[in-house]
């Protein structure tokens, strides 16, 4: 068997396609409800095909990236899938982990956690992995741990796991610049840095971005890196704005293709500025990123979209009609899915957090964006899962009073949405932490109207257009199950939240 100095890997809430349904991944984010935890787990992440050494068919993208640079500058190093892990911890030198949530930490496990007073299953998963008795044993021989990610930040609220296990470094931030100085070192027992930030100086150029050697989870392939919009409660938009060249796009999806995949995912914090004007998309880039996609894929989905740029490249150029049309044509599907970000129906607090938000529109016009944007979406039978922020220090009862009135302006479009608190790290120390959230009745309010919402768009959406065939029937029955009892379990909403909080209820509250 071929033996690496380099493991990469991940629990098993990470390492899955999530049957094909990318959104039925966050079904992870939270506790298992109504249903035994393994089963739970079998709909949220079932197990991925891998070859006879363990390296999975298909493995999170931005593993993908850093295993790529490490075998362009010379490593052996390769993914293998936790259930093969012992197999080759016996030999490794070097263990690298990445994760989107590490500790449950991030949306939307953080609410579940937070509404349930649960531990979410992928922190559970996680938390339970790095238990195993192979990764103890490999610490005890020396093994170096590295760990990075989106959700790096995590451990820094975690030092007592982060001693527990022995990371030995942890890297935060974008890492094709750092991953290689620290892998040599690593190899050579030299002292490690215990953490490191790579900010937007460290941020690699394209060239020393490596094309990905394996398939990624749902065919998922960056088209760009950065957001010029600056929102204050993204990271993202410290890191640069570069766009991807269509040849090392489509290079990449040729790598998913080859190795079965069949339909993608187009990354970036925002499709729809792949080649833009600044924030104003323009029709030529964004028609041939998909006319290239499409030569191979047979079904295309969009990471994320700004609803703002939604609607100026309707309204300006009938964008999104042209691209989903062509996307119907061409692809075998119906619908295209999509995460957005409402945030707030507030345009005071809008003007705060983000300004550019509903740039080039003013961000007065922010509440008219966030609602023609999703009439759009509708009629084009674009499905997006939106989120709002609760709870942010600049927030008066007036701006969540606006984001109801937002929500009643949305309930005739198709779309699941789910609001977040913001919650302050320092409280994350403690594992109480939810017991400091300040929960007002408008809070509340939110909660059960965005619940109603979503409750009622997601029987729809199963409906009409997700998990349809037979090789979902299992799966696509105990979602219908589980959106049972979540609407009988959560009939008492209000009052389930206020004991929750300890918030009490007006008359106003339990009757809007």
């Amino acid at each position: 068997m071929e033996h690496y100095d380099i493991v990469l890997t991940v629990d098993r809430c990470m390492m899955s396609n999530h049957h094909g349904k990318e959104f039925i991944g966050f079904m992870a984010t939270g506790p298992a409800i109504g249903l035994p935890e393994r089963i739970w787990k079998w709909i949220a992440c079932p197990k991925v095909k891998t070859d006879k050494i363990g390296r999975p068919v298909e493995a999170p993208y931005g593993m993908r990236k850093i295993e790529a640079k490490l075998i362009d500058e010379g490593f052996k190093a390769a993914i293998i899938d936790p259930d093969y892990l012992h197999l080759h911890l016996k030999h490794a030198k070097v263990l690298m982990l990445s994760h989107h949530d590490y500790f449950a930490l991030g949306p939307p496990s953080s609410e579940w956690w937070l509404v349930t007073k649960k531990e979410p299953v992928n922190r559970k998963s996680f938390i339970s992995f790095m238990e195993r008795p192979e990764i103890r044993e490999a610490k005890a021989r020396g093994v170096k741990i590295i760990a990075g990610g989106p959700a790096a930040w995590q451990w820094l609220w975690n030092e007592d796991y982060w001693a527990k296990w022995g990371i030995d470094t942890v890297v935060d931030g974008e890492g094709e610049r750092i991953v290689v100085e620290l892998v040599e070192r690593a190899l050579n027992d030299e002292p490690l840095p215990r953490y490191v930030y790579a900010g937007p100086r460290e941020s690699p150029s394209i060239g020393e971005i490596s094309v990905i050697k394996g398939a990624s989870v749902n065919g998922l392939v960056e088209i760009m890196r950065g957001c010029p919009r600056g929102c204050k409660f993204c990271s993202v938009t410290l890191r640069p704005l570069r766009f991807i060249p269509y040849d090392i796009i489509e290079s990449e999806i040729k790598v998913n293709v080859a190795h079965g995949i069949k339909a993608g995912i187009l990354h970036s914090e925002d499709v729809l500025l792949y080649g833009a004007d600044g924030v104003k998309p323009r029709p030529e880039p964004l028609m041939k990123l998909h006319e290239i996609a499409l030569r191979h894929y047979r079904g295309l989905a969009w990471s994320h979209a700004s609803l703002a740029a939604i609607v100026y490249a309707e309204q300006k150029h009938k964008l999104v009609s042209r691209l989903t049309d062509y996307i119907y044509s061409k692809a075998e599907q119906d619908y295209l899915g999509v995460e957005v970000g409402i945030e707030t129906g507030s345009v005071r607090l809008a003007k705060i957090i983000m300004p550019a938000k509903a740039a080039p529109f003013p961000a007065e016009k922010w509440p008219e964006i966030v609602e023609e944007a999703f009439k759009i979406m509708h009629e084009n039978r674009i499905v997006p899962a939106a989120t709002l922020i609760l709870g942010l220090p600049e927030e008066k009862e007036e701006d969540v009073i606006a984001t109801l009135e937002l929500l009643d302006r949305l309930k005739d479009y198709r779309s699941l949405i789910v609001p977040m608190f913001f919650v302050p790290m320092g409280f994350l120390k403690n594992k109480d932490w939810f017991k400091d959230i300040h929960v007002t009745e408008a809070h509340i309010m939110v909660m059960r109207k965005t619940l109603e919402h979503s409750l009622r768009w997601a029987y729809n959406i199963m409906n009409e257009f997700y998990m349809k065939g037979p090789q979902y029937l299992i799966a696509r029955a105990l979602l219908k199950t589980f959106l049972l009892y979540v609407k009988w379990k959560t009939r008492n909403i209000d009052e389930i939240i206020a004991k929750r909080f300890k918030t009490k209820l007006s008359a106003k509250a339990t009757t809007t």
